[in-house]
């Protein structure tokens, strides 16, 4: 019985550590949600591999895809900006988002009038059909 519960207790630990060594993997596409002054928005992240590169697009309801500019992932989290145009205004936001398996989680911020702003942000990654 003590060979038996030994051997589960550690392919359980195994398990466990195989899983924290996991890479994030920021590719695929993401519907991401966000609230900026009272007001739901959504947003949809593509992000794929170019090469050893990471390259990528993001696009709003009112605003085709715009480039990903200095897309970066590093222990789980992922970098980048992009350009939002609101009317004739440009904006480049920056964004700083945690992946964990099939979610994300994070920041965007902008400088609007001098002052920087930040909203959160979550997303799921799209479920590719088999």
């Amino acid at each position: 019985m003590k060979t038996i519960l030994s051997a589960a207790l550690v392919l359980g630990l195994c398990g466990l550590a195989g899983a924290q060594g996991e890479k994030a993997n920021p590719v695929g596409t993401w519907k991401c949600e966000y609230e900026i002054g009272d007001q739901k928005r959504m947003s949809t992240l593509t992000i794929k591999k170019d090469g050893d590169k990471l390259a990528g697009t993001m696009s709003w309801p009112d605003q085709k895809e715009t480039k990903l500019k200095d897309v970066k992932l590093k222990a789980g989290d992922l970098t980048f900006s992009a350009e939002r145009v609101f009317m004739d205004n440009k904006l480049t936001i920056e964004y700083k988002l945690t992946i964990n398996g099939d979610k994300l989680k994070g920041k965007g911020a902008a400088e609007i009038g001098g002052e920087k702003r930040e909203f959160d942000i979550e997303g799921k990654r799209e479920k590719k059909d088999k």
